[in-house]
């Protein structure tokens, strides 16, 4: 369906009239404002960015409530959301609800983490995007095309997505950042899982979809180890804003210690164009002062049946939609420790139905 950001964008027919990347990297004082003010200036938001401009906040809102490294510290969003108001107040924040096999509604995560707030504070639309008006898109999928079910909101209304995660290894993409944060917009959680096999290719469809042209990483905590809910919380301090996404991936891997080529959906980007070589980027900031630990990924055995699936489409079926799904999940569950109250939550999911 046609769009005003369209697949059809190619970087290749902008590369020679676009500015250098730019990305200011900078310590996290006693709160955010300074940083990301100070950030936002730097990467020249107000070319992009109008007193009639609509923008979108996408955090990564991974967990039913806030932990250090698994999540974007409310803080964070919080202090983005005062400092675009310099800038518009046409504000959105939003993402959808989780996958899986024990999901939890994001409107739980959005009363628990204090998002609600910014709606009376500040004006800022908190939004279920798993909730709103769809629009199926096609996209590059492997040697095919897939149907992707984006938000109308983000295909259609906005002029500037900002991607707001934290760095974070990932259990079965190896790390989570600007880019794999926009997973988060595809509105169907069954969809969801079954394009998992395609993400590295259907996330350069979303970038360029849902008009996601910045970054803001939350780095006061990093997650290591594992991910993306259960890893080693790092304490790291920093804040990266950057313009384009693709900067940001680049210097947020070189803070984590990551060769961007290991991880597949990032290598993929770069092929694409996406991602600019470091020579290529602007930086304001010192990466030697702002490294810390290596980060690394050590899988535990219980992630392997998850990992499998991930990458599958037949496994992808066994696990989550054919009849043996419920008896697989008991038995890893027996195990493997829960994340979190699923049964709780469970409740939750069956009362928002109603």
């Amino acid at each position: 369906m046609p769009n005003r950001f369209t697949e059809d964008r190619t970087v290749e027919s902008t590369r020679h009239h676009e500015p250098a990347p730019r990305v200011y990297l900078g310590p996290i004082g006693p709160d955010y404002d300074r940083a990301v003010a100070a950030g936002l200036e730097w990467i020249g938001l107000e070319k992009r960015v109008k007193s009639s401009s609509v923008v979108f906040l996408k955090p990564n809102l991974t967990y039913p409530e806030y932990r250090p490294g698994v999540m974007t510290h409310p803080a964070a969003i919080e202090a983005v959301v005062r400092a675009l108001g310099d800038y518009t107040s046409h504000i959105f924040i939003g993402d959808g609800d989780s996958g899986g096999y024990n999901p939890f509604p994001i409107d739980e995560v959005f009363r628990a983490t204090g998002l609600l707030e910014f709606e009376r504070r500040y004006g800022a639309r908190v939004v279920n995007l798993s909730r709103l008006p769809s629009v199926e898109v096609e996209m590059h999928a492997g040697r095919g095309i897939a149907a992707v079910p984006l938000p109308r909101l983000l295909c259609e209304e906005i002029d500037l997505l900002i991607s707001v995660p934290v760095p974070k290894i990932h259990c079965n993409t190896g790390v989570s950042l600007s880019l794999k944060n926009l997973w988060g917009c595809v509105s169907s959680t069954t969809r969801r899982l079954r394009l998992h096999p395609w993400l590295a290719d259907l996330l350069i469809g979303i970038q360029r979809t849902v008009h996601a042209e910045v970054a803001i990483v939350d780095g006061l905590f990093g997650l290591n180890r594992n991910g993306p809910m259960r890893g080693d919380p790092v304490e790291l301090g920093w804040l990266l804003v950057a313009d384009p996404l693709g900067a940001a991936e680049r210097i947020a891997c070189e803070l984590m210690q990551v060769d961007l080529r290991s991880i597949p959906h990032l290598r993929r980007a770069q092929v694409a164009g996406l991602i600019p070589a470091l020579g290529a980027v602007e930086l304001q900031g010192d990466l030697n002062a702002h490294r810390r630990e290596r980060f690394y990924l050590r899988r535990e055995l219980t992630d392997l049946p998850g990992y499998l699936a991930f990458h599958s489409p037949g496994l992808t079926y066994l696990a989550y939609f054919s009849p043996l799904s419920g008896i697989l999940h008991r038995m890893l569950d027996r195990v493997r420790t829960p994340f979190y109250d699923y049964e709780h939550y469970r409740e939750l999911r069956r009362g928002h139905r109603e």
